[in-house]
């Protein structure tokens, strides 16, 4: 029956069996500050001053008042009082994990960063993932942008790609970065709703604002209710610029391709994992590393020529707009594997401090408005949060490359400075620390020399003035059940708006221009009258659609990870069940088996067979697949109300459902409609039918008749 295998709490890098991948290793666990505890160690104050009585304060006399006097209860209460630093304004609720980035080859043509030019070369990396709009205590699985931040410990320095899943914003210039957030965040007057935007002041915003159009849509679909943070895309959003030894630049988008697959939620299992599970995506995320299906994604980008930059119908500039992989697939570059979770939430997660303004020779910035404000505001904001300036010496942002310079003191300093020129040029430490010329080996960074000649003006580009076109085309992208969740979220969303002026504007001003279909599908569920046309003209694309825009072309290379349900009762078939067992574990797919209760059950041979929980306490949203198995223990399984509920709502969520022979019988009972993913067999070939159909993610074609389903 299933075992679970344990993953090693070191950082597990591939190969290590080389001194560079070794001593990589080693140093980035020599960054870690990592304690137990359980050592057999006397209890001791933060100075180091042995305790005697850690059970009563310092009083005058058993009945007294406290003194003033006792260091031990002042220290032990005044960290007490601090243990909670104030949390992200956005991205406030994370999860992250360790692991490492290879890259494939040597790409010193497209740019010098020493971390993209050795196959060999393992550079450890921290990953965090987050939802925008909800605190700490919000849930998971809430409709929202996730947070796709990367450091990479480069020798050269630290190198943050601090991105999203989605490749857009909703606005091009930094300094409405304030007012979308006090838009999107809860209601000032009540602080409703925790964790999402179907509130007035967020639609009242977009409505308001049409370079929102694109990243809205974008929110509305799929992507905004990940499956897991295991297949999720991420994307670096901005354009940034590579540039080789020669100085030769390019433009470039960063791309993060889940190895897993994309794929996503449906409205209704994200609702009732936000109830049954908060935790479901961070539980997913640490029991995948835990159990050594370690998550992966390809690093890619999309390369363009200086030469190229205004070749396309759009600006690159614009953070509101993607370039198709149809007109510049992605380049792969190298694959990251996330395979060892944080020894101390607080410590690692909640510490580490992201920053786009953290790059190494080979990367550079663009003039895009939106990314030009977050070079200043993250460094900024993480002043505030961790205390002051010497956030960099917290260990989980410490960089593997020293760091020499003239910066001392401030709050919460780390290290000792006994040099006694803290300024350069000096004489008196031998005029050390020294620049190093960029021309020199392993030179210092060295800003790109791109020409500027203008004038000082608040406008914006009138090459960002189309908000509609992608929203458009990303929409004509989307599969028919793609395009339903669209107009189904919007529908929803709005329908929470109270002030109905904002919803009509919403559908005739924005989604008019992006497709009538859609503006009026969304108008009809609102009770709004249908518009005839939209308010603009939208130019019109060179692509009607792209297909890599879809999520059903981004299904996975395997099922590895994947969850299944297997439920049992008395009088189960040990024997195929432990048959189906062996053979999804091939396939390294998770198994857990579920019984009526969490008490162990009896097989039909007389022998017990233990469960991982009971079907009450882990629910079918929580798993891709299920199966009944056979025997005796399925007549038990009809009779009872939770496992129905199960079946039911397995098939409602467009999952496979499948079992021994016995369960075809049950299933024609529930007159749940034949397809590809409603399957019943003893042999190796309904089992091969149930990991295909797993593969596929959902039954699409069920779609229609899961509407009818009372689940």
């Amino acid at each position: 029956m299933p075992s679970k295998k344990e993953a090693p709490r070191e950082s597990q890098l591939a190969g290590t069996d080389t001194p560079d991948r070794a001593n990589t290793n080693a140093k980035l666990q020599s960054l870690e500050t990592v304690r137990s505890d359980a050592t057999g160690q006397a209890l001791r104050t933060n100075q180091g001053v042995k305790i005697a009585d850690n059970q009563n304060s310092l009083k005058a006399g058993p009945r007294g008042p406290s003194l003033l006097e006792d260091f031990i209860m002042r220290e032990k209460i005044t960290h007490f009082d601090h243990e909670r630093i104030p949390e992200r304004i956005v991205h406030a609720r994370g999860t992250g994990a360790h692991g490492y980035f290879q890259s494939y080859g040597k790409h010193a043509e497209l740019t010098k960063a020493g971390f993209l030019q050795d196959p060999e070369k393992i550079t450890p990396v921290f990953v965090r993932f987050s939802t925008v709009q909800g605190p700490r205590g919000s849930g998971d699985t809430v409709r929202d942008v996730r947070g796709f931040a990367v450091k990479f410990f480069t020798d050269e320095g630290n190198f943050d790609l601090v991105g999203n899943n989605m490749p857009v914003f909703f606005i091009q210039d930094a300094i409405k970065f304030p007012d979308f957030v006090h838009a999107v965040k809860p209601e000032p007057h009540n602080e409703i709703p925790t964790g999402g935007s179907a509130h007035d002041t967020f639609w009242d915003f977009v409505s308001l604002v049409p370079e929102s159009a694109h990243m809205v849509i974008w929110a509305m679909s799929d992507r905004a209710i990940p499956k897991s943070l295991r297949t999720m895309e991420g994307f670096g959003v901005h354009t940034f610029r590579l540039i080789n030894a020669e100085g030769v630049a390019s433009f470039v988008k960063f791309h993060w391709k889940p190895k897993q697959g994309v794929l996503s939620l449906l409205w209704d299992e994200a609702q009732k994992l936000a109830g049954k599970d908060t935790d479901y995506h961070r539980r997913d995320l640490w029991e995948a590393i835990e159990t050594g299906n370690y998550p992966e994604w390809e690093l890619g980008v999309q390369i363009v020529p200086e030469a190229d930059e205004h070749k396309f119908d759009f600006d690159l500039l614009d953070p509101t707009k993607i370039i198709p992989e149809e007109l510049v697939p992605v380049t792969p570059l190298g694959k990251m594997v996330l395979n060892r979770n944080p020894d101390n939430f607080f410590a690692e997660t909640e510490q580490v401090a992201f920053c786009p303004g953290h790059i190494v020779p080979g990367i550079d910035f663009t003039n895009d408005p939106l990314l030009q404000g977050r070079l200043f505001s993250y460094t900024d904001t993480q002043i505030s949060r961790l205390g002051g300036p010497n956030f960099h010496e917290i260990p989980i942002n410490r960089p593997l490359a020293p760091n020499h310079n003239g910066q001392r003191d401030a709050m919460h300093r780390v290290t000792i400075d006994k040099g006694r020129a803290a300024y350069e040029p000096n004489s008196i430490d031998g005029g050390w620390p020294k620049e190093t010329p960029p021309a020199a080996q392993d030179g210092g960074f060295e800003s790109y020399q791109e020409r500027i000649d203008a004038h000082k003006i608040r406008q914006r580009s009138e090459s960002f003035g189309d908000h509609f076109s992608q929203a458009r085309l990303f929409f004509h992208s989307m599969s028919p059940s793609e395009q339903e969740h669209i107009v189904n979220a919007y529908s929803f969303e709005l329908g929470k708006v109270e002030r109905e002026h904002i919803r009509a504007r919403q559908v005739n001003e924005i989604l008019a221009n992006i497709d009538l279909e859609l503006a009026a599908k969304v108008a009809a569920k609102l009770g709004l009258p249908a518009p005839k046309a939209g308010t603009v003209d939208v130019p019109k694309l060179s692509l009607k659609a792209s297909p890599a825009l879809s999520q059903m072309n981004h299904l996975g290379e395997s099922i590895k990870g994947r969850k299944v349900a297997l439920l049992v009762a008395d009088g189960v078939d040990g024997a195929l069940a432990d048959k189906l067992v062996k053979a999804l574990e091939a396939e390294s797919v998770q198994i857990k088996v579920l019984g009526p209760t969490s008490a162990p059950v009896k097989t039909a041979d007389g022998k017990t067979l233990a469960v991982d929980a009971s079907m009450e306490g882990l629910p079918s949203v929580a798993f891709d697949a299920v199966w009944v198995a056979g025997g005796k223990g399925v007549e038990a399984l009809k009779g009872d109300g939770v496992a129905v509920h199960f079946i039911l709502e397995a098939y409602k969520h467009l999952k496979p459902v499948a079992g021994h022979a016995e369960a075809k019988a049950w299933f024609d009972s529930l007159n749940l409609k034949a397809d590809s993913g409603l399957l019943a067999g003893n042999d190796a070939k309904a089992i091969k039918a149930f990991t295909q159909a797993i593969g596929k993610h959902r039954v699409w074609e069920r779609e229609a008749a899961a509407k009818a389903v009372p689940a």
